[in-house]
């Protein structure tokens, strides 16, 4: 077994206490929620710096995991920012922890992939922003599907332990909306660094590829609906709705692109 191998496995074993603590209603408030939040983290964390070395690669299994690593360090942000932020946990771990196996599968299979160096602060920067603001649209997504949950079952007027596991719908709203507009300003400013990323090393301001117009097409969809929430108070499930649509354009463009040419080209 290769020492990659070892590696991706005991990252995916890292979510798996996280995902049963979720489950069985461990709080925010304990303090063994937060150690299973940091081995949660801890996990892809080592493999990322051990397999990255000072290089961002565009394969899709690193793409995931950078992804996942992300996803709950901005997680625990939220859980000490929100005082119901910590609700999405039943959510979110399962998809990190579905995200890890698909990652810890392909990272096994042969391809070819590109590297770029990390020296350069301007891509850096780039790379960050675009790692910060697809973990913000997971948690938002995220949020958003607990609305839809949440409504569901108030609708249908059955409880299930998973309705019973997350935020209210109030909560869950304040949770999708706060989070919505973080990832709108900070993927603005990953748009404005692609550009200028473009512009500098094809003197090009922008490449018309499936990758760019998804993204654009998904920081449209954001911005329209933040513009309805408070100009018309647009909220519940049509909202969540839309949200979603505009996660999945920007999962096309930023994972997805990644998937068709790692999976599908080769």
């Amino acid at each position: 077994m290769t020492s990659s191998t070892l590696l991706s496995l005991a990252a995916l074993c890292a979510l798996v206490p996280a995902t049963i603590g979720a489950w069985r209603g461990i709080k925010g408030q304990s303090p063994i929620f937060w150690l299973l939040v940091a081995v949660a983290a801890a996990g892809p964390l080592v493999l990322i710096v051990k397999q990255f070395g000072g290089m961002w690669s565009t394969g899709l299994s690193e793409t995931l995991w950078v992804t996942i690593f992300a996803s709950v360090v901005l997680f625990a942000f939220v859980s000490r920012r929100w005082r119901e932020g910590w609700r999405l946990a039943p959510l979110l771990f399962p998809y990190l922890l579905l995200l890890g196996i698909f990652a810890a599968i392909w990272g096994q299979a042969p391809r070819e992939q590109a590297t770029t160096a990390l020296r350069d602060p301007w891509i850096l920067f780039h790379v960050v922003i675009a790692v910060v603001t697809y973990g913000l649209l997971t948690l938002a997504a995220i949020a958003g599907l607990a609305v839809l949950i949440r409504e569901r079952s108030m609708r249908s007027r059955r409880r299930s332990t998973l309705s019973d596991l997350l935020p209210s719908v109030a909560d869950a709203e304040r949770l999708e909306v706060g989070l919505l507009t973080a990832s709108e300003i900070v993927l603005g400013l990953g748009v404005l660094t692609g550009m200028g990323l473009q512009l500098a090393t094809t003197g090009n301001l922008l490449a018309l590829d499936h990758k760019t117009l998804l993204t654009l097409g998904g920081f449209a969809v954001i911005a329209v609906l933040l513009f309805a929430h408070y100009g018309t108070g647009l909220r519940g499930r049509r909202a969540a709705r839309i949200l979603l649509i505009g996660y999945l354009l920007v999962t096309l463009g930023f994972p997805g692109v990644k998937f068709v040419q790692d999976v599908l080209l080769t």
